[in-house]
């Protein structure tokens, strides 16, 4: 079974308050702890907040709270250091030590309902000890240098199709899992044997502006999983 966390800081410039904002009627980071309640893999919710109101939402939706201190809170801060603190807080006040950490972020409000379970079981089945959810990368690139336009991922001079290529990945953030130990020793959520499982395009909204508030709202108002993914 594995421990979730949710950073969730009070911070944000692009969006002040972001993980509180309403999307369909619910605080964004409302959606996140619904998705880990869902999965059968997950036994334990916390969420890494610094902000007593996102504090309030986080218990409100069941989950648990770990305060995490002012100076990994700050705009620098990176997640890894709040995932870091979750689980020596854990591991000091309770002697807990998961065997696999699901690091869900909550500005991706739009999940399979069967994503993280398929995950978690793809990480065992592939005796992997990390993996991040990615979404297949299929278009030709061009890169600009010194005013030079020369091709990325492709010979122009034997253009292939598209549905031809084997496809590139899209890191999208949307959630992780990681045993502890690649933490610790990598600094990283990824480390050791790394696994990857495909998430449907429109779980890759992340986000960043106001305009993906809107993109949001709609998502979750249409989006249906696909039937051979459900």
């Amino acid at each position: 079974m594995a421990l979730c966390i949710i950073p969730a800081r009070g911070g944000s410039k692009a969006i002040p308050r972001k993980n509180l904002q309403l999307v369909g009627g619910k605080p964004l980071l409302a959606y996140s702890i619904e998705h880990a309640r869902v999965a059968a893999g997950i036994s334990r919710i916390v969420v890494s907040t610094d902000d007593e109101e996102i504090a309030e939402v986080a218990r409100q939706y069941s989950a648990e709270v770990v305060w995490r201190p002012a100076e990994i809170s700050g705009d620098t801060a990176t997640s890894e250091s709040a995932l870091v603190q979750v689980l020596d807080y854990l591991e000091k006040n309770e002697g807990y030590v998961p065997d696999l950490v699901a690091f869900l972020q909550c500005t991706s409000p739009v999940r399979h309902p069967q994503d993280l379970d398929r995950a978690i079981a793809k990480l065992h089945a592939e005796r992997a000890d990390s993996l991040l959810a990615a979404i297949p990368f299929q278009v030709f690139m061009w890169h600009l240098v010194d005013g030079e336009v020369t091709p990325l991922d492709y010979d122009p001079r034997c253009r292939p199709r598209r549905q031809e290529r084997s496809p590139e990945w899209i890191e999208n953030g949307s959630f992780y899992l990681f045993k502890p130990w690649v933490l610790r020793a990598h600094k990283s959520r990824l480390g050791g044997k790394i696994a990857l499982h495909e998430i449907d395009e429109w779980c890759g909204l992340d986000i960043n502006g106001p305009r993906d508030l809107k993109l949001a709202e709609f998502y979750l108002a249409n989006f249906q999983p696909d039937e051979e993914n459900s």
